[in-house]
């Protein structure tokens, strides 16, 4: 799938979440890329390009003072090359590991951390 093909896909993918959720996204920029920068990987200490399918930048909400101004906007990086790879190895549908991505890192946005999402995922 292309670049383009991928990023509009995402955004449908975006779209069609609950407006419960949207709404509290409106200061969330979705970004597609190809891999994470080398130094994203390096920070995160993650030797190959296609170990990380997706990340959250920003203050979660549950960080946030009540009134900000003047912040950029948080940002949701998606993958295209590992969460393509995890689909093809998976056998799962594109778009069930896009929106599986997508959710997790708005999780994040939320102030869940990736044991708490594992966790809610485990129905604990």
């Amino acid at each position: 799938m292309s670049a383009e093909d991928f990023r509009v896909l995402a955004e449908q993918l975006f779209n069609e979440l609950p407006v419960e959720f949207r709404s509290c996204l409106e200061n969330v920029v979705i970004m597609t890329d190809n891999f994470a920068t080398e130094e994203v990987l390096a920070a995160m200490r993650i030797d190959s390009p296609y170990g990380l399918l997706g990340l959250y930048e920003g203050v979660p909400m549950t960080a946030r003072q009540a009134v900000e101004s003047g912040i950029l906007p948080d940002m949701i990086h998606l993958y295209r090359k590992p969460i393509m790879r995890m689909q093809a190895e998976s056998g799962v549908s594109l778009e069930a590991c896009i929106r599986h991505v997508l959710v997790h890192e708005i999780g994040h946005h939320f102030g869940f951390s990736d044991a708490d999402m594992h966790a809610i995922e485990q129905g604990e």
